[in-house]
C-alpha cells in the first residue's frame, strides 16, 4: 500500500459565514497564478463550492465526507489528488465540530482527524477583538485528535486591528501560528440563492473575481507558511475503492448545464473505470441521450428556475421517452426526480408538464427546506443495485411533493440518527426501459 505524498490541511471555521469559500479560493488562483500546483477538496456534502475551486485552481475538486463515504473511498480520492500536487488545500463545511445528527457525525473535524491533517481557522473578526482568542482557545483544545496549526484573521478593519487580535491569541494559544488577517472588503462577495451561491458558471466575472481574491490574499497571508503546516495523509490507500455506485448502463448519457449541475464527479469517475462510458447533454439546448445509451442520468440543479424552458423542450421529451421505451434506464436525482414527474410547479405558481415517467408532482410555490443525510436501501431489484443494497446520501431541497402517486418506492430512508423516514422515490417500469429517481442525492455505497 502506498500512502499520500503530498501534505493536506484543511480551512475550517467556528461557523459558515465566516469567509472561508472565498480565502480558499483565492489561496488556490494565487498558487496557479504562481505556478504551483496546489489540490483542493470540499469536505461534506457540497456541489457548488467544488465548482469554484476547480474554477480557481484549473483542477477537479472532489468532496471528502466522512459521513457518507467509506474510508476506502476517502483514501483513494487523496490519494489521486496527491499525484503531482505540492499541497492539498481542503475547505470545510459549517462550522468546524458541526456535523449530522446528535453526535455531530460526519464533521469537517471528524475528517481532520480520519486524515491526521491540520486545521487552518477562519475567524471572523469583523465584530470582536481581543474575544476572539478565547474563541480559537476554545477550538483548539475542544478535540485532542484535531490540531489547530494556526488561523486566518478575516474581515479585520484594520491593520491595527488585525495585530491586538492577533497579541490576544498568542499569548493564549501560542502554538497556533497566525498566517494572516485579510481586510473586510466589498470586492470578496460572493452572490447567493437558495441552496447555496449562485453558480460558477453563471458568475458574470469570475476571472477577474478570483484574481482580486488571489491579489488581496497573497498581499496579506503568509502563503509559504500556511502550505509547509500542510500534512501528509494517515489514510493509506491500496486497490482503487470500488465505484461509489453501481452503473446504471454500460453507455450513459448524464444531463449537464444549468438546470442539471449537482453531480458528483467521483460518481461519474467509478463509473468510467467500472467501464461504462459516458457522454453528456443538455436539457435545456434541447438535447436527448443519444440513440446508442441505455441509461441517462439526470442530476439535481436548478430545474424550478429553468421549467418553461424544459417543457417547451419537445425533443429531449420525445427523446428521453423513447430511450427508455427501447430499453434504457433513466435515474434521477432531486431536480432530476422533478424532471422525470408529471408536472413541476414553479415559485409563481405556474405548472409545467415534464416527462411524465414517474408518477410525481413538485412545486416551489412554497419552498421549505428539506436538509440531512440519508441512509438509502433500495427496496427493489433497480439498475442501481439489488433490493436490500444500502447506500449512503443527503437530502438538500425546498421543492414540496404535491403528489406522488401510486407505484413501487425505490427505497427505504433512515436518517443520520437511524431513525426510519419510510419509503421514498418511485421506480416504474415502461416497456423494457425503467425510469427511478428520488429527492436522495447518493454519495456511495456502504
Amino acid at each position: 500500500m502506498t500512502r499520500s505524498r503530498a501534505g493536506g490541511a484543511i480551512l475550517a471555521a467556528p461557523a459558515s459565514g465566516s469567509g472561508k469559500t472565498v480565502l480558499t479560493l483565492g489561496l488556490l488562483r494565487h498558487c496557479r497564478n504562481a505556478g504551483r500546483a496546489v489540490a483542493s477538496a470540499k469536505a461534506g456534502p457540497d456541489y457548488i463550492d467544488p465548482a469554484f475551486h476547480a474554477a480557481a485552481s484549473g483542477r477537479g475538486c472532489p468532496n471528502l465526507d466522512p459521513w457518507a463515504m467509506r474510508p476506502a473511498t476517502i483514501a483513494s480520492l487523496v490519494q489521486d489528488l496527491s499525484r503531482g500536487s505540492e499541497a492539498i488545500l481542503c475547505e470545510g463545511v459549517m462550522g468546524l465540530f458541526d456535523g449530522a445528527g446528535h453526535e455531530n457525525a460526519g464533521s469537517t473535524a471528524d475528517l481532520a482527524a480520519m486524515l491526521g491533517w491540520p486545521v487552518v481557522l477562519v475567524v471572523d473578526i469583523s465584530r470582536q477583538g481581543a474575544s476572539a482568542a478565547a474563541v480559537v482557545r476554545g477550538f483548539a483544545g475542544h478535540r485532542r485528535d484535531v490540531t489547530i496549526s494556526g488561523v486566518i484573521l478575516n474581515r479585520a478593519a484594520s491593520a491595527r486591528h488585525a495585530e491586538s487580535v492577533a497579541r490576544a491569541i498568542a499569548t493564549v494559544v501560542p502554538e497556533a501560528k497566525i498566517f494572516g488577517w485579510v481586510p473586510r472588503d466589498a470586492d470578496l462577495v460572493l452572490p447567493e440563492r437558495h441552496l447555496g451561491l449562485v453558480q460558477a458558471g453563471e458568475h458574470g466575472d469570475l476571472e477577474r473575481f478570483l484574481n482580486r481574491a488571489a491579489q488581496i490574499v497573497s498581499g496579506h497571508l503568509d502563503v509559504n507558511a500556511l502550505l509547509r503546516a500542510a500534512r501528509p495523509s494517515d489514510q493509506s490507500a491500496g486497490e482503487t475503492a470500488a465505484p461509489a455506485l453501481h452503473p446504471p448502463g454500460r453507455r450513459i448519457w448524464v444531463a449537464r448545464d444549468s438546470a442539471f449541475a449537482f453531480c458528483y464527479p467521483h460518481v461519474l469517475e467509478g463509473w468510467k473505470r467500472a467501464g461504462a462510458h459516458l457522454d453528456f447533454f443538455s436539457p435545456l439546448a434541447d438535447e436527448a441521450p443519444g440513440e446508442a445509451a441505455d441509461a441517462a442520468y439526470l442530476p439535481g440543479g436548478y430545474p424550478e428556475l429553468h421549467a418553461a424552458r424544459l417543457a417547451a423542450a419537445e425533443n429531449f421529451r420525445a427523446g428521453t421517452i423513447a430511450a427508455v421505451r427501447r430499453g434504457a434506464s433513466v435515474y434521477g436525482e432531486c431536480g432530476g426526480y422533478m424532471v422525470l414527474g408529471r408536472a413541476l410547479i414553479d415559485k409563481a405558481g405556474r405548472r409545467h408538464a415534464m416527462l411524465d415517467l414517474l408518477p410525481l408532482e413538485s412545486s416551489f410555490a412554497e419552498p421549505r427546506l428539506h436538509l440531512g443525510y440519508r441512509r438509502a436501501v433500495l427496496a427493489a431489484d433497480a439498475p442501481l443495485g439489488k433490493a436490500g443494497a444500502a447506500l449512503r446520501g443527503h437530502e438538500f431541497h425546498y421543492a414540496a411533493v404535491v403528489d406522488e402517486g401510486p407505484g413501487e418506492a425505490l427505497f427505504r430512508l433512515g436518517d443520520s440518527d437511524g431513525r426510519d423516514l419510510g419509503p421514498a422515490g418511485r421506480i416504474a417500469r415502461h416497456g423494457r426501459g425503467v425510469a427511478l429517481g428520488s429527492f436522495a442525492h447518493l454519495i456511495d455505497r456502504e
